[in-house]
């Protein structure tokens, strides 16, 4: 492990207690019954864990989409083509009459006013520039991971570190919430074999559909990661990454090192993104505590991944697109949960009768 990335993990600090109890004893005093919030109230209560005050005031909302292309989707584990990831990242850099980016993740980034980021992860392809593209990739599509480790340790490392750097950009940039996102034909094949060798699950319990591949193609993708697993016996998480995973899922787990290392809030959006956290939260413990997940999505295993990491998921849209598009939906969800905790009168400031 490089001394930057061994850093940046010893970095990340423990969720501020005496913040959490002040929020606590604070949504205990607010004008409502208590727990007539909700969900809202313990999310409220982390976010003051994460932020270093009873009354957490974030601010902006990024989403890191970083796009990456996979050796094993020559395999046929998906119903998609690789040529698709190019033609995604050009859809969201697109110019369209409602403003930059085509795709999803820019509509709905765009209805919460979230700022979209961009990174060239690791396409198999000549992208054209782009001044809004962050070129970060150091090899074109990542390796056949049923064959041989999709990638080597060093490139894994060079990936966080450059997830990492552009979270600390959008930070600087003025944002309080990060939202891991992705897109890569045959990412949901890479994740799948990592939640199944972290979890010491069978494949057929954690692969879903992805793209939506028919039952051929699902037994066709279980058979595939089985394959990948016999390789190797790697439990060591970075091992586990470089054997199995992808560019833009380090990439991915940069972003969440940083994040919680410079006290943000990230959320999770699915599957692909779970993988990447259970990696991190193998090597940073603490990194649970700055994790707050969208929805769960309608990828078989990521009920088990949000289990494995004690998370609970703040809808259920039967999601399954990636870009980050459920974690943009929940942006709103925690900048309430943050505002009815700081602004929202107790009971004696409100002269309320009722209180206690």
């Amino acid at each position: 492990m490089t001394d930057d990335l061994n850093t940046l993990i010893q970095s990340i600090p423990p969720l501020d207690r005496a913040a959490v109890n002040r929020a606590q004893e604070r949504q205990a005093q607010l004008t409502k019954p208590a727990g007539a919030l909700g969900d809202l109230e313990t999310l409220g209560v982390r976010l003051a864990g994460v932020f270093g005050t009873e009354r957490p005031d974030p601010r902006g909302v990024a989403v890191l989409v970083a796009a990456g292309d996979h050796g094993v989707a020559r395999a046929g584990v998906s119903a998609y083509p690789p040529e698709v990831t190019p033609a995604m990242v050009a859809n969201f850099l697109a110019d369209t009459p409602h403003g930059s980016g085509g795709a999803a993740v820019n509509a709905i980034a765009r209805s919460v006013g979230a700022r979209v980021y961009v990174m060239d992860a690791g396409v198999n392809a000549d992208l054209p520039d782009h001044p809004a593209l962050v070129r970060a990739a150091v090899r074109r599509g990542s390796r056949d991971l049923s064959v041989e480790p999709a990638m080597t340790v060093k490139e894994v490392e060079a990936l966080i570190l450059a997830g990492a750097a552009l979270a600390r950009q959008a930070t600087l940039d003025g944002a309080d919430i990060l939202v891991p996102g992705e897109l890569g034909i045959g990412n949901t094949t890479a994740a799948a074999a990592i939640t199944a060798r972290l979890l010491n699950l069978d494949p057929a319990t954690v692969t879903g559909r992805g793209t939506g591949v028919d039952d051929a193609g699902l037994a066709r993708k279980v058979e595939v990661i089985r394959t990948a697993l016999a390789r190797t016996p790697s439990t060591d998480p970075l091992t586990v990454l470089a054997e199995f995973g992808g560019y833009e899922i380090a990439a991915m787990l940069g972003m969440m090192l940083q994040a919680a290392a410079l006290r943000r809030a990230v959320i999770l959006d699915g599957f692909v993104e779970g993988s990447a956290a259970l990696i991190g939260v193998s090597l940073a413990p603490h990194l649970g505590d700055y994790l707050f997940p969208a929805g769960v999505c309608a990828e078989t295993g990521h009920a088990a991944q949000l289990e494995h990491l004690n998370l609970r998921p703040m809808f259920a849209l039967n999601l399954r697109l990636g870009e980050g598009t459920g974690g943009v939906l929940a942006a709103p969800l925690l900048l309430a949960a943050a505002a009815t905790l700081r602004e929202m009168r107790t009971f004696a400031e409100a002269g309320v009768p009722g209180a206690g």
